[in-house]
């Protein structure tokens, strides 16, 4: 619990730090938890945790790489992390996520909504329970490093309650995705997601 008080504290030195007039930089705080589904049943609405006791808290920074490509509403940032494993009854550990993420910008009821998709790579200290789990149903080795997906919904607090100062504060819910992709990493087949909540700003 200590912990997560740490990453809220963190988080909020950036907030209440950050310029809102230039939008070329992000910080976020992530909490969430470890679930058994795959990526696609998670997509599709069984996002129910069911392994509550393996926890990740994590911290992302991000630089805007391009604003508003070909005129349309997408916006793309370099992104990195920090993050940290809560394994229960096991030795925890900590993990890099390296990504470019897009965001696909949109208004809806006054409120400015994105929906976000990154790609990248992620290294952990040892090899995560969830993901050994995993390993054993699909007869299937597993790895400290592994591709990594950043799969996210959110909207913006300011604009939602018609607050100047929280604008471009965002709150949403992540999928935080590591797999061997069938395979090309490390002779992978199994993974992990982790089903997150977050707070995010862009300054």
């Amino acid at each position: 619990m200590h912990r997560y008080i740490f990453l809220i504290s963190v988080l909020f030195v950036f907030l209440t730090s950050a310029s809102a007039l230039e939008n070329q930089y992000s910080v976020r705080g992530v909490y969430g938890w470890a679930t058994s589904k795959d990526l696609g049943d998670v997509i599709f609405g069984q996002i129910n945790p069911d392994h509550k006791q393996y926890k990740v808290y994590s911290i992302d920074g991000g630089k805007l790489l391009y604003a508003n490509v070909n005129d349309w509403p997408l916006d793309i940032y370099a992104k990195g992390g920090l993050a940290y494993y809560n394994e229960d009854n096991f030795d925890n550990c900590y993990g890099v996520d390296a990504y470019i993420k897009a965001f696909w910008n949109f208004d809806f009821l006054d409120n400015r909504v994105r929906l976000g998709f990154g790609e990248g790579v992620s290294y952990t200290t040892k090899t995560l329970k969830i993901e050994e789990l995993d390993g054993q149903l699909k007869n299937s080795s597993t790895s400290k490093f592994l591709n990594y997906l950043d799969i996210s919904l959110d909207f913006d607090i300011g604009k939602l309650f018609s607050s100047k100062e929280l604008e471009e504060l965002y709150f949403g819910v992540v999928i935080k995705h590591r797999s061997g992709v069938f395979g090309l990493f490390n002779g992978v087949h199994g993974g992990s997601n982790y089903n997150s909540f977050y707070l995010e700003k862009n300054f």
